[in-house]
């Protein structure tokens, strides 16, 4: 009797033990999986996969919700905020403003709304991530995020075009044909943007094959190339054309310095000034979308998530930097921006007039 009392005993230790490891087995693979997106444990990687558009969340009390949510999509809900905060002003002011109907201000608007546009997609899908969970809704999401930055890109090259032609064409820049130029980048911009985004939608994903999962899913590895493949001539043509108005601004100050013999002070500054704007714009744009372009097409999606966040993250910042260099610097827009918010235009602060070729 005493050994079967023993045995009982033992046996009822054994299983407590059991129970304490497992429950700490399963304490440490939730702590461990806290900070990954919804839908990585769906890979069945553990901390690594790619990172999930689509929320795969159980039905549950709104504590599950929000121990669940991810603090690096909370941050691109943040930033796609600010940038459609930034760029919503923007469309207001040129939409708003008849003086605004220049070729260069049609480009700016246009990057502008591709900007708002992919502020309110991170937004929506932050919403639809973990408040309306659907591969449908993922699929819609992802491609509006894919048309919107191809056409923010887009827009940008598109910019480059125009002050390039504006430097080499002065004379002929505010004809009916430079405004139809720019129409029709337009219409290739947002044409070619709307089909990139539409793949996805038309069956061009990984929901029915994860292996062919690209960092960003349900995106497939052979679209992230292509739309890499894409950005890195872009950035390609960008460099060309913005190292040809760098030749074009020195060659016009060399002009000027030997026509008075020397170079004054204020186009030496000018001079400095234009380069170093140019340097700014290339700089940001490149260090925005550089490291996630490089990393779609060297990175698999068995790596771990935070790689995917951490260099998407700072492509959103140049859809925040873009109005400040393209929209709030010029003196138009401030002054048209004065007379939005002011109701009113002082005559005492001078705005110079510029030209589409300044930069």
């Amino acid at each position: 009797m005493n050994l079967s009392a023993t045995s009982l005993n033992d046996s009822g230790v054994v299983d407590a033990a059991a129970v304490a490891v497992e429950g700490a087995a399963t304490a440490a693979a939730s702590d461990t999986t806290r900070w990954l997106p919804p839908g990585s444990a769906v890979l069945g990687n553990g901390a690594n996969g790619s990172l999930e558009l689509s929320s795969q969340l159980p039905a549950g009390s709104s504590g599950m919700l929000l121990s669940a949510i991810n603090p690096w999509d909370v941050m691109l809900c943040v930033s796609g905020t600010v940038i459609a905060g930034e760029n919503a002003l923007v469309v207001a002011i040129i939409s708003s403003t008849p003086a605004l109907r220049t070729p260069m201000f049609v480009l700016v608007g246009s990057l502008a709304t591709a900007d708002l546009l992919a502020g309110c997609g991170l937004i929506l899908n932050f919403v639809f991530q973990y408040v309306i969970p659907s591969e449908t809704v993922s699929l819609l999401t992802v491609g509006f995020l894919v048309s919107s930055f191809t056409a923010s890109v887009s827009s940008l090259l598109a910019i480059t075009v125009d002050r390039y032609l504006s430097l080499y064409n002065a004379l002929t820049y505010y004809s009916e044909r430079t405004l139809l130029c720019v129409h029709l980048m337009l219409a290739v911009t947002w044409g070619v943007s709307l089909c990139l985004g539409l793949l996805p939608v038309l069956g061009w994903n990984c929901l029915a094959d994860r292996a062919s999962c690209s960092v960003v899913r349900p995106l497939t590895r052979s679209h992230v190339a292509l739309l890499s493949t894409s950005f890195f001539v872009v950035f390609a043509i960008m460099l060309h054309l913005y190292a040809r108005i760098c030749k074009v601004v020195c060659r016009h100050a060399h002009q000027i310095a030997l026509q008075q013999h020397f170079l004054a002070p204020p186009h030496y500054v000018a001079t400095r000034k234009g380069v170093s704007t140019l340097a700014i714009v290339l700089g940001t744009f490149g260090a925005s979308w550089l490291p996630f372009a490089i990393y779609c097409v060297v990175g698999s999606h068995e790596y771990p998530s935070v790689y995917t966040y951490a260099t998407l993250l700072p492509a959103t910042y140049n859809s925040m930097i873009n109005p400040i260099i393209y929209a709030y610097r010029n003196q138009e827009i401030q002054r048209s921006m004065w007379l939005l918010f002011c109701g009113c235009f002082q005559s005492k602060v001078h705005f110079r007039s510029r030209s589409p070729s300044d930069v």
